[in-house]
């Protein structure tokens, strides 16, 4: 387990600054994730929290030690990769193997280590296949599982589970999940853009953008209270509604956000007037897409799978206490 300390941390790769000076703490046992639009720098922040790039200034600290010119061998770290990463030459067994083999390790404790994380990830009947013999599914687990091996203080992910198809992510992040449940003394932190997966797995969430923190809490607390209208429209899916001009005027503010579960249907005293425009059925779910005349439909989420035509005339209202005020600098008005 580490407790991790990132203090003024910036990365330049010559004259371009990527990471801007970032100050964020990572509790020991956490699961951190790390979610932000393309080119927001957080894969970076990863590679510089593993020692696979160099700190341009600033300190990282492992359990009160400045680690910054320590190679990642001596971090305690472990890495699972998108691309999974695996010897195709080499068994399931191998590849999990392989790290501590070039460690030295007895081969009673080898043989121990990796029939104990197979079986944790049930592949443990796959230890004998090589890698093209495998799904995508189960190659991710294998890389897991070489990390796991390991018996690291502090677990890396970087977007593990986006070269797989919708039924493996979610089976896949399940088993993520308990990993962490069952290996509560390891820090680990997690790279994605994926908003479910954040949501799920994240104790907290630090939200960057531009090499930045925007902001940092619990999934909840970034959905509910958002410190900016960047934050409001990056977490949550489908994204929170924005509305601006006579919308937001009604409200004493610059944009009005609304969440499309905070929506109600209300044809007798609606404080909107609009058509439907589109319609998204999911089972579960309607998602209706109105027309009120501001720049963009407003999504308002019905539960249930009641059909409404494109055309339908719908009154529209926000829930009491629902809305999101925000001013002209995209601050939040409490």
């Amino acid at each position: 387990m580490a407790h991790i300390q990132l203090k003024n941390v910036r990365k330049s790769f010559g004259k371009i600054d990527v990471i801007k000076g970032v100050d964020l703490e990572i509790k020991s046992g956490e699961f951190m994730v790390f979610v932000g639009p393309s080119g927001c720098g957080k894969s970076t922040l990863l590679r510089l929290i593993a020692g696979l790039e160099t700190i341009t200034s600033g300190d990282l600290i492992f359990d009160g030690e400045r680690v910054n010119s320590f190679a990642p061998s001596r971090r305690g770290i472990a890495m699972v990769f998108q691309s999974y990463a695996l010897y195709p030459h080499m068994s399931v067994y191998e590849n999990m193997a392989f790290g501590l083999k070039l460690a030295k390790s007895e081969e009673a404790e080898v043989k121990a280590r990796v029939e104990k994380a197979a079986k944790m990830l049930q592949i443990d009947h796959l230890l004998d296949r090589l890698p093209k013999q495998l799904s995508g599914g189960q190659r991710q687990r294998v890389a897991i599982g070489r990390a796991l091996v390991r018996d690291p203080r502090v677990f890396l992910f970087d977007e593990p589970l986006s070269n797989l198809d919708a039924a493996l992510r979610v089976a896949t992040r399940l088993e993520i999940a308990n990993l962490h449940h069952d290996m509560n003394d390891v820090t680990m932190i997690y790279v994605t853009h994926d908003q479910v997966e954040a949501m799920t797995l994240a104790d907290r969430i630090c939200v960057l953008r531009d090499g930045i923190v925007e902001q940092v809490g619990s999934p909840l607390e970034l959905y509910e209270r958002p410190n900016s209208i960047f934050v409001a429209g990056f977490i949550g899916s489908p994204k929170m509604n924005f509305l601006t001009g006579q919308f937001a005027e009604q409200y004493q503010c610059t944009t009005l956000g609304i969440r499309s579960e905070h929506i109600e249907v209300n044809n007798t005293n609606p404080v909107w007037q609009g058509k439907v425009v589109h319609a998204e059925n999911l089972g579960s779910d309607n998602y209706l897409f109105v027309d009120v005349g501001s720049t963009e439909p407003l999504i308002a989420r019905r539960i249930g799978n009641e059909e409404v035509p494109v055309g339908t005339s719908l009154g529209l209202s926000p829930m009491e206490g629902k809305v999101h005020r925000f001013d002209a600098n995209g601050k939040p008005i409490r």
